[in-house]
């Protein structure tokens, strides 16, 4: 039987060595993201993605591996445990094989056949269902186990507890139900039909059709929902005439004289034990699949949304929406910190339009705001056009919609009562747009990612499998990025490697407490923060005022011993790093020969390349390579929009069926997956990712149902 390394080693297509120093990492403690970043040598640089999986395939095989035990253990107390069972189980390569194994041992609760076997009935199943040669006609045999007292009055009363328990015999035989399992996954179909008359959202799956093989995961989580909510009725079919002849040809001997009473048990057994059971198998089995379908693209849409391009550095306004309440709004300096608040009612007529406008003009004056960040909620239409009117007398400032989803589950959090208790929830919530604009990773780890709405039916997800995947990419973009140590927040801090939500609060306590960290060292005087959990972090927090520039990199402290022998190989010292001026660092080492230089510093060879790139970019945010956001100065409305129009967007969310872009105009439009691009693709996300910009063109517009139209292939280059 292969080990458990064997196994991760075969399905990932890596070394077993490499799969195994993974295993040893992870049971010692390290984090995935210190695992990818500083031991590539011992994994051979695998991504974050693929350790991810391996971690998650790792948990899923020693569960597996103990239900195997537990299940060999059961059945040895019943001391029905052969040599082959054993093997059996031991070979069974999912959860579900091996509870098939189990069936026939388990505990179950009183059946038809359990009352069978109390009427003294089982030795007349066994009989019939062994077949042998000499066995009488079931009539005849039937004969010796009438019993008035138990019940069994005539010899059919016999033959219908024979077929009971005989029928649970066959329901519970893992080959069987293995092999019908895997005709129902190829040829069964989904039917959904409608419960009710009444329309609804979930109309195109009134009367809906489709192959299991080929039900998309965006079809199933519709179809279940429908369902939950009273609109859908749903079955799976598999043809009967296609299933009954392999769960015959399993039991029934040709030509023993029970063949036709057998034949008759294998219907009851299929229409009244196993179908059911696979149905309900099959449908948990797509579910779990759509989910994880889901739960994956949700992680990759959320990935590059935490990685859009900050836009640091400069004052900005936030502007949360509202008609009842006004339009709340915040400007805040280049570094997040609260300058002014304010509310203004753009929405109640043209004389506070007016109003409005004056002052937030004369704000904007002040403070030299240079970008507005609207939220694209309620109102954000009538305050997008005040906001451009505006403009007109401010040239070179200009806004961006900014996605407010979870905005307002922050501001009435507790975090946002604790970072700013001297505001209303309202003007909380402003300060958050703003600052989403400046650095969305910062402010978004502060809210739960379900909450970030960039996914489908998240809400329909097993919670703690969406957490966890989604608090692994939250986890991953905040330590590729880094975070500096002494302007970091603690919802910040507590996804650093190594970190937890009680040593980051420490670190910001320490902060408080004793000013700003002079260097990676001090760290170590954190309460808490152990020797483990400081070499898990430290890479991954900067200390840019620290005097040795290694802090201020991604060079991890058990390296800067590499990393000066490195600049003094080359003529270079830490002050030429701290001016940018090691830019032939690269060429120097390969002049010399990556593998000479990496044996002279005792490091492998993607270790030294590592420093290198971080000696040569120090405090370098990979997020500054991306392309920037777009910064719009004027509006345009759905009205203004006609077919073949050609804009710019922003892509806002990819799904299964499709990619949401804002065009500028407050309603996202919809490139179908056939308009994506000019070849087949499975899923939009094969070619495009949230935040990309690309350009569109305009196919149609409904105004009335707030619907538009739009392909990325039929933009002519």
């Amino acid at each position: 039987m292969q080990t458990i390394a064997q196994i991760l080693a075969t399905e990932l297509a890596q070394p077993v060595q490499y799969v195994e120093n993974v295993i040893a990492l992870l049971d010692e403690g390290s984090t995935i993201p210190f695992i990818a970043r500083y031991r590539k040598e011992q994994h051979g640089s695998m991504d974050d993605t693929t350790l991810r999986k391996l971690e998650d395939r790792l948990q899923y095989l020693r569960n597996l591996d103990k239900r195997r035990q537990e299940v060999k253990s059961a059945i040895d107390g019943q001391g029905k445990l052969t040599d082959e069972l054993a093997a059996a189980i031991d070979n069974a390569g999912t959860l579900a094989e091996v509870e098939d194994l189990y069936r026939p041992y388990k505990q179950k609760r009183r059946t038809r056949a359990t009352v069978a076997r109390e009427k003294g009935l089982e030795p007349l199943a066994l009989l019939l269902l062994a077949q042998e040669k000499d066995c009488p006609a079931p009539e005849d045999a039937a004969q010796a186990y009438i019993d008035p007292e138990k019940g069994v009055e005539t010899p059919a009363d016999a033959l219908q507890g024979a077929n009971d328990i005989i029928a649970e015999i066959i329901s519970d035989d893992a080959d069987i139900r293995k092999a019908l399992r895997g005709l129902l996954l190829r040829q069964g179909r989904l039917k959904s039909v409608a419960a009710t008359e009444e329309d609804s959202v979930y109309r195109l799956y009134y009367d809906f059709e489709q192959p299991l093989p080929k039900l998309a995961g965006h079809q199933i989580l519709a179809v279940n929902r429908g369902e939950k909510e009273g609109f859908l009725s749903v079955t799976v079919l598999l043809d009967r005439d296609a299933a009954l002849p392999m769960l015959r040809r399993a039991v029934v001997k040709p030509g023993s004289s029970s063949m036709a009473f057998l034949r008759d048990v294998c219907e009851d057994a299929y229409d009244r034990l196993i179908y059911p059971s696979l149905e309900r198998e099959a449908r948990s089995t797509l579910t779990e699949s759509a989910c994880e379908g889901a739960i994956g693209q949700f992680a990759l849409n959320l990935k590059p949304l935490l990685l859009q391009p900050p836009v640091k550095g400069h004052v900005t306004m936030g502007l949360d929406p509202g008609y009842a309440h006004g339009c709340k709004v915040a400007v805040i300096d280049g570094t997040g910190k609260v300058l002014d608040t304010t509310v203004v009612y753009p929405t109640y007529g043209e004389r506070q339009k007016k109003e409005a406008i004056a002052r937030l003009t004369a704000l904007c004056r002040k403070h030299g705001v240079a970008h507005i960040a609207i939220g694209n909620g309620t109102a954000s239409r009538e305050t997008e056009q005040m906001t451009v009117e505006m403009l007109r007398g401010l040239p070179g400032v200009s806004y961006m919609i900014v996605n407010e989803a979870g905005a307002s589950v922050y501001s009435a959090g507790k975090l946002a009562a604790e970072e700013f208790p001297e505001y209303d929830v309202n003007l909380r919530s402003a300060i958050s747009i703003a600052r989403r604009l400046q650095d969305p990773l910062a402010e978004l780890v502060k809210i739960d990612p379900k909450a970030i709405g960039v996914g489908q039916y998240q809400h329909d997800m097993p919670p703690k499998r969406l957490d966890e995947t989604l608090g692994g990419v939250v986890e991953d973009c905040v330590n590729a990025v880094g975070v500096d140590v002494n302007t970091a927040s603690a919802s910040l801090l507590g996804y650093v490697s190594g970190l937890n939500g009680t040593t980051a609060r420490n670190i910001v306590a320490y902060r408080e407490a004793n000013g700003a960290f002079p260097d990676r060292k001090r760290l170590l005087k954190v309460p808490k923060l152990g020797p483990k959990a400081y070499e898990q972090c430290a890479g991954f927090l900067r200390v840019p005022e620290s005097k040795n520039v290694l802090d201020n990199t991604g060079v991890h402290p058990e390296s800067y011993g590499a990393a000066e022998e490195l600049l003094a190989l080359c003529g270079f010292g830490d002050e030429d790093v701290r001016r940018g001026a090691v830019s032939q660092l690269m060429q120097k080492v390969q002049a010399m020969g990556e593998a000479a230089v990496a044996e002279k510093l005792g490091v492998g060879v993607p270790t030294l390349r590592d420093v290198v790139k971080e000696l040569m970019k120090p405090g370098r945010d990979l997020r500054s390579d991306l392309p920037a956001p777009i910064l719009r100065t004027d509006v345009l409305e759905i009205k203004d929009l006609k077919p073949s129009m050609v804009l710019t967007g922003t892509v806002r969310n990819v799904i299964d069926f499709g990619v949401f872009v804002d065009i500028g105009v407050h309603q996202d439009g919809l490139v179908h997956i056939s308009q994506v691009c000019n070849k087949f693709i499975k899923h939009p996300s094969e070619v495009v990712a949230v935040g990309d910009i690309v350009k569109v063109v305009v196919l149609d517009v409904d105004e009335k149902k707030h619907r538009i139209s739009l392909s990325m292939k039929q933009v002519k280059e």
